[in-house]
């Protein structure tokens, strides 16, 4: 195997690893701690060596002892030395419930991120723990995708970590009646990390691959333990048919291109293809949800030949039905252009206005974007002009700023 097979498959196994040292030992930070060190001893030796026959074994195997041979030679934890390979005291971070059997090969990831997408914390704690202990992405990268200093995210992954402590969350997956909000929770956050990297909030960049692929590849782990949940599949499906269009996305300097500008031949078919069984399978076994409904739009845009034949009818149907079951501003946003293309841009900017009042959107920039190209559409290049300058000035992504700049200008200077 090459050192990029060994990475791939690495990064899949770590959630694996740890969660089983955490159903196990209950501490979460040694346990990290040790994955971390099992994981590097991977790296040396298995290109060398090859990988061992049970390659999740060995990691757990190389982890325990790692872990051990901290406490032992640890003087103030000698009293946990008889202890320390089957399970940590109560009062720990996280602990097994009384009676749980760990079958060897069961895969904790599931559990894992039920335990990192915990209630208790915030969704931006919620995100960093997730990519930490999940993703396997270092506090320095999760720090740079979100533009904030390294030990800055640290303190906030600390604080997480010691806010589930605190809650006593024992390491198991919710109990069935808490199951459905929990497992919506941890869809909102990966659907969290594939929005962040597929438009990046700030900063130069458009986009940010390494997280989107992140949260596809946890999405494909999620599914695989979850494989008839309805919602899995859509929030899947989603995001390969999204993500399919990365590539024309970008002009060869950066610069925006928009979906209707795009370069078709240029989409990611085998992601489509995957998307759009995904998609078909899970609407004929399982009741719709949202993740569901907008992968639906998603495969309406990218089947159209061009721009111009897209079933923009169809799209605003599917809009108004997930208006019903999960209503939103950013609904009701991208609502309103579906409206524009099928009743005319008067009616799209109609609806635009009932988002006036609305304190979420008040600030945000897309919704002067969203208003100037209807305006645009309308023939009133004046005021589109300024709604497209008002929504620069309000956005801090380089790459959409200087797109808006680019739609004023072509709308021309008021002035003369």
């Amino acid at each position: 195997m090459t050192d990029a097979g060994v990475e791939d498959l690495l990064r899949g196994l770590a959630p694996q690893v740890l969660g089983a040292l955490v159903r196990r030992y209950g501490r979460f930070d040694p346990c990290e701690d040790a994955v971390q060190e099992a994981l590097l001893a991977a790296v040396v030796q298995w290109p060398e060596d090859g990988v061992p026959d049970n390659p999740r074994g060995w990691l757990i195997t190389v982890a325990s002892r790692r872990l051990v041979d901290r406490w032992r030679s640890d003087e103030a934890r000698r009293r946990r030395e008889a202890t320390a390979a089957s399970m940590a005291p109560a009062d720990e971070l996280v602990a097994s419930a009384p009676g749980d059997e760990h079958p060897p090969d069961q895969d904790d990831t599931l559990t894992l991120l039920f335990l990192c997408c915990h209630p208790a914390l915030t969704p931006a704690s919620q995100v960093a723990l997730t990519l930490r202990a999940v993703g396997g992405l270092t506090t320095a990268q999760i720090g740079s995708a979100f533009l904030v200093p390294e030990a800055t995210m640290a303190a906030r992954i600390s604080r997480a970590k010691q806010r589930i402590k605190a809650a006593g969350v024992p390491f198991r997956q919710p109990p069935e009646p808490e199951r459905a909000g929990r497992l919506r929770v941890v869809l909102h956050v990966l659907y969290l990390i594939f929005n962040e990297g597929y438009t990046t909030t700030s900063g130069p960049d458009l986009q940010r691959s390494d997280l989107t692929g992140e949260a596809i590849r946890l999405t494909r782990a999620v599914h695989l333990l979850l494989a008839g949940d309805g919602e899995v599949a859509g929030l899947l499906a989603l995001m390969l048919l999204t993500d399919a269009r990365r590539l024309a996305r970008t002009g060869p300097d950066g610069v925006l291109i928009p979906l209707a500008e795009q370069d078709r031949g240029a989409w990611d078919r085998r992601s489509i293809a995957e998307g759009i069984e995904l998609l078909t399978g899970a609407l004929s076994r399982a009741p719709f949800g949202p993740y569901q409904l907008q992968a639906a739009i998603a495969a309406v845009h990218v089947e159209g030949p061009s721009a111009q034949d897209t079933d923009w009818a169809q799209i605003l149907g599917l809009y108004d039905l997930l208006q019903r079951i999960a209503p939103g501003p950013m609904v009701t946003l991208n609502q309103a252009v579906a409206v524009a293309m099928v009743r005319g841009p008067r009616a799209g900017l109609d609806l635009l206005e009932t988002l006036g009042a609305d304190t979420r959107m008040a600030g945000h920039h897309r919704l002067h974007a969203v208003r100037a190209h209807l305006l645009e559409m309308a023939g009133d290049h004046a005021a589109a002009r300024d709604a497209y300058l008002t929504a620069a000035r309000r956005t801090v992504s380089l790459p959409e700023q200087r797109h808006l700049q680019s739609r004023a200008a072509g709308c021309g200077d008021p002035t003369g």
